[in-house]
């Protein structure tokens, strides 16, 4: 008798942004461009499958080291996903894919965060942080300003808070 699937939690955010998939990849795998958008954090992904991620905090503390799972610029990068900081859960790691394709002149990206325990805390972190990172990205590309770190912070105080307003 087959057991019935696990209900483990998954995460998944599309969008559209007014940039090539090469500009797109780029800013997914330059710590100089990521430290611009991604709120300080320096994203080191450019390298190829069994190659590492690296994370680097706004104050300079390391806060990830993944592995690359697959690199095929400027398409699909897939990495592990395990905060190394003290202050956040310590669970089994999880999995990231970015996809990357060009659509009427525009990229569509599609983010997909998986492989979470039920239980995940982490998983409730990353459902509030992806959208802000996200939305930065979009409108560093589109403007060449990020949001204001602010927006962020108000962001997850407002979901945390349950407030909709």
């Amino acid at each position: 008798m087959n057991a019935a699937p696990l209900n483990k939690p998954k995460f998944v955010y599309v969008t559209y942004i007014a940039a090539p998939p090469a500009k797109v990849w780029d800013a997914l795998t330059k710590p100089d461009i990521s430290e611009i958008y991604w709120y300080g954090y320096r994203v080191a992904a450019d390298g190829k499958a069994g190659d590492l991620m690296t994370a680097t905090g706004p104050t300079g503390e390391l806060s990830h080291r993944d592995p690359i799972i697959e690199s095929d610029p400027p398409r699909r990068l897939v990495y592990g996903w395990k905060p190394l900081e003290k202050d956040k859960p310590d669970e089994r790691p999880s999995r990231v894919t970015f996809e990357l394709a060009l659509f009427k002149g525009q990229t569509r990206l599609t983010v997909i965060h998986d492989q979470f325990d039920e239980d995940s805390k982490i998983f409730g972190m990353i459902s509030n942080g992806w959208p802000a990172v996200l939305s930065s990205l979009k409108t560093f590309l589109e403007t060449g300003h990020p949001l204001d770190p602010s927006w962020k912070d108000a962001a997850v105080a407002e979901q945390l808070s349950g407030s909709d307003a």
